[in-house]
């Protein structure tokens, strides 16, 4: 059976529409804010009016649709975006209103009612704790229900948006006893009584995007707000909040891959001015090394992209891609990571200074291999679903 990579004419325009705006407001204020850290970028406002006009048009779109011609939706459009507005800036992608991590939240477990009523808010996305990193089953902020409200205590660190969104979805356990089938997801507004941004994080990348620490002590949040089904199931145990994972990790694969863009495109340019030409009839080996090791370098990112689109995909038309959003997570963030410091490296002096954006990107690659699950945890997850085994079973 034939596979056609073709991405259907319906979407071309969502490609286009981020790639200018990556091109003319990313580029140009790129480096601005990196040295600027904290600072909010007040660019990316018209940004954000646009960007909701235009997310309003596409639902329509999808929303009208046959079933059989929506096998490419929200999700596809998602990684498309992602990966051409990470070709301007990973940071800048982080800090647009409105696109905030914690939406892929709300999108992945909200009910329909919960989708209109959050449709037009700012989602930060808070899992991890002073006390865990990737092991998200390890939540101890607590939900404690009183009537109709719940009180959320406990403090999140490594909030993406965590102080510039009005909204954050925060991991949190009903019932300590019952284990993770008890962790759910709460959309908390920021301006609740009870949350404090305690502080900003100062980082080795993406310094455009805000990363920070936000306590919660009793923040009341009415029952409604909690994101899917508020029953126990130990059965199912919290796969109901990891579907958020499954969303979101392509998306930061995506990310990997619009970067990594930029730095081949860098690469490109540097063989050009040395005078070495890609010659893609020829075998590798019998080319120039640093081609040879373009076209290495080249194909991984390719690799990754199809990784991206294929994980997209099933979560469009609801398949199980568990083991498929954690493979591309995987391929994309190692790959991302290598091609950026080869870049710095065969740049030499330039790559290395702040001349250009060389040295920025390698920087910013970092957090791709890291945040939505370490390497290592994409592995675990990959293993478990190829063999069949649980996580108390494989660890």
């Amino acid at each position: 059976m034939a596979i056609n990579l073709e991405l259907p004419e319906k979407l071309n325009s969502t490609v286009e529409r981020t790639h200018l705006a990556a091109e003319h407001i990313f580029r140009p204020i790129s480096r601005k804010y990196d040295t600027a850290e904290h600072e909010y970028p007040k660019e990316l406002d018209e940004l954000a009016k646009l960007a909701k006009q235009a997310a309003s048009t596409e639902r329509k779109e999808d929303g009208d649709a046959k079933p059989a011609d929506t096998v490419n939706g929200a999700n596809m459009r998602a990684v498309l975006s992602a990966r051409e507005m990470s070709w301007g800036d990973v940071g800048l992608m982080l800090s647009i209103p409105g696109r905030g991590l914690g939406n892929a939240a709300i999108t992945a477990v909200a009910n329909e009612e919960q989708l209109e009523r959050f449709s037009d808010v700012w989602a930060a996305m808070a899992i991890t704790e002073p006390s865990f990193g990737s092991d998200s089953a390890a939540v101890s902020t607590t939900a404690t229900r009183d009537g109709d409200d719940y009180l959320i205590n406990g403090e999140k660190i490594f909030v993406t948006a965590g102080s510039r969104a009005d909204h954050v979805v925060v991991w949190a356990t009903i019932d300590k006893s019952a284990g993770r089938a008890a962790i759910k997801s709460f959309v908390v507004p920021m301006n609740t009584d009870g949350v404090t941004v305690v502080r900003l994080e100062h980082k080795l990348g993406i310094k455009s995007s805000d990363t920070a620490v936000v306590r919660f002590e009793n923040a009341r949040v009415p029952a409604e707000n909690l994101l899917g089904s508020p029953e126990i199931d130990t059965k199912k145990a919290f796969g109901g909040v990891m579907q958020t994972f499954d969303n979101t990790r392509p998306v930061v694969a995506a990310m990997a891959v619009g970067l990594a863009q930029a730095a081949l495109e860098s690469y490109t340019k540097i063989l050009q001015d040395a005078g070495h030409e890609i010659d893609y009839d020829r075998p590798a080996a019998s080319q120039h090394a640093a081609v040879a090791e373009y076209l290495r370098l080249e194909a991984d990112l390719e690799a990754a992209w199809l990784l991206t689109l294929r994980a997209a995909w099933m979560s469009d038309n609801k398949d199980a891609n568990s083991a498929e959003a954690s493979m591309s997570k995987a391929k994309a963030g190692r790959m991302v990571n290598e091609l950026t410091n080869k870049v710095v490296e065969i740049a030499a002096t330039a790559g290395y200074s702040e001349r250009d954006l060389v040295e920025k990107w390698a920087r910013d690659a970092k957090i791709l291999d890291i945040f939505e699950g370490t390497q290592q945890i994409q592995q675990l997850v990959i293993a478990r679903r190829i063999l069949g085994r649980t996580s108390a079973q494989l660890k």
